[in-house]
Protein backbone atom coordinates (compact mmCIF):
# COMPACT_ATOMS: atom_id res chain seq x y z
CA UNK A 1 0.00 0.00 0.00
CA UNK A 2 2.57 2.52 0.47
CA UNK A 3 4.31 1.54 -2.33
CA UNK A 4 1.74 2.18 -4.18
CA UNK A 5 1.13 5.79 -2.48
CA UNK A 6 4.80 6.16 -2.98
CA UNK A 7 4.78 5.58 -6.80
CA UNK A 8 1.63 8.28 -7.06
CA UNK A 9 2.96 11.05 -5.71
CA UNK A 10 6.69 10.42 -8.11
CA UNK A 11 4.65 10.08 -11.25
CA UNK A 12 6.84 11.80 -14.07
CA UNK A 13 5.58 14.38 -16.23
CA UNK A 14 3.88 16.60 -13.17
CA UNK A 15 7.19 19.09 -12.20
CA UNK A 16 6.01 20.35 -8.85
CA UNK A 17 8.48 22.66 -7.35
CA UNK A 18 8.11 23.12 -3.95
CA UNK A 19 9.19 25.55 -1.24
CA UNK A 20 12.92 25.12 -1.03
CA UNK A 21 12.48 25.46 2.63
CA UNK A 22 10.39 22.61 3.34
CA UNK A 23 12.91 20.39 1.46
CA UNK A 24 15.67 21.86 4.33
CA UNK A 25 12.89 21.09 7.13
CA UNK A 26 14.27 17.71 8.09
CA UNK A 27 17.53 18.30 7.64
CA UNK A 28 17.23 21.34 10.15
CA UNK A 29 15.31 19.41 12.46
CA UNK A 30 17.78 16.94 12.60
CA UNK A 31 20.82 19.50 13.63
CA UNK A 32 18.03 20.75 16.33
CA UNK A 33 17.74 17.33 17.96
CA UNK A 34 21.78 16.37 17.59
CA UNK A 35 22.00 19.71 19.71
CA UNK A 36 19.93 19.27 22.40
CA UNK A 37 20.50 15.79 22.70
CA UNK A 38 24.46 15.31 22.24
CA UNK A 39 26.29 19.06 22.09
CA UNK A 40 24.87 20.73 24.63
CA UNK A 41 24.86 18.22 27.66
CA UNK A 42 28.31 17.37 26.40
CA UNK A 43 29.30 21.33 26.86
CA UNK A 44 27.62 21.60 30.63
CA UNK A 45 29.95 17.89 31.03
CA UNK A 46 32.65 20.34 29.98
CA UNK A 47 31.89 23.31 31.57
CA UNK A 48 31.57 21.05 35.28
CA UNK A 49 34.69 19.28 34.66
CA UNK A 50 36.70 22.68 33.76
CA UNK A 51 35.14 24.03 37.43
CA UNK A 52 35.81 21.06 38.91
CA UNK A 53 39.59 21.40 38.00
CA UNK A 54 39.32 24.85 38.83
CA UNK A 55 38.32 24.25 42.37
CA UNK A 56 41.19 22.07 43.21
CA UNK A 57 42.80 22.58 46.46
CA UNK A 58 45.44 20.68 48.54
CA UNK A 59 44.11 18.31 51.02
CA UNK A 60 41.18 17.48 48.36
CA UNK A 61 40.95 13.28 47.69
CA UNK A 62 40.17 12.42 43.94
CA UNK A 63 40.31 9.73 41.58
CA UNK A 64 42.18 9.99 38.21
CA UNK A 65 41.05 8.53 34.88
CA UNK A 66 43.15 5.53 35.40
CA UNK A 67 41.28 4.77 38.76
CA UNK A 68 44.10 5.71 41.07
CA UNK A 69 42.85 7.51 44.06
CA UNK A 70 45.38 9.98 45.99
CA UNK A 71 45.20 13.25 48.28
CA UNK A 72 45.90 16.81 46.30
CA UNK A 73 49.63 17.77 47.47
CA UNK A 74 50.57 20.52 45.27
CA UNK A 75 47.99 22.14 42.33
CA UNK A 76 50.21 24.17 39.89
CA UNK A 77 49.52 25.60 36.31
CA UNK A 78 48.93 22.36 34.25
CA UNK A 79 49.91 19.68 36.72
CA UNK A 80 48.80 18.55 40.02
CA UNK A 81 51.23 16.41 42.69
CA UNK A 82 49.69 13.35 44.25
CA UNK A 83 49.72 11.46 47.21
CA UNK A 84 48.81 7.75 46.75
CA UNK A 85 50.68 5.90 49.17
CA UNK A 86 53.12 6.52 52.58
CA UNK A 87 55.99 8.38 50.67
CA UNK A 88 54.39 8.09 47.46
CA UNK A 89 54.08 11.04 44.97
CA UNK A 90 53.24 11.18 41.32
CA UNK A 91 52.58 14.66 38.91
CA UNK A 92 49.66 14.43 36.75
CA UNK A 93 47.81 16.83 34.22
CA UNK A 94 45.02 18.02 35.60
CA UNK A 95 42.79 17.03 32.94
CA UNK A 96 42.98 13.43 34.77
CA UNK A 97 41.54 13.51 37.24
CA UNK A 98 37.74 12.98 36.75
CA UNK A 99 36.04 13.44 40.51
CA UNK A 100 36.58 15.07 43.49
CA UNK A 101 35.82 12.32 46.78
CA UNK A 102 33.70 13.58 49.97
CA UNK A 103 35.35 13.16 53.03
CA UNK A 104 33.95 9.82 53.73
CA UNK A 105 35.92 8.76 50.22
CA UNK A 106 31.91 8.25 48.31
CA UNK A 107 32.16 10.68 45.21
CA UNK A 108 30.27 14.06 44.67
CA UNK A 109 27.46 13.82 42.99
CA UNK A 110 27.75 15.40 39.32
Amino acid sequence: MLLFLFQQTCEPGGSQQGNPLVSLLPLILIFVVFYFLLILPQQRKQKQHRKLLEGLNKGDRVITSSGIYGTVVNVKDHTVLLLIADGVKVEIEKGHITNKLNKAGDSQSR
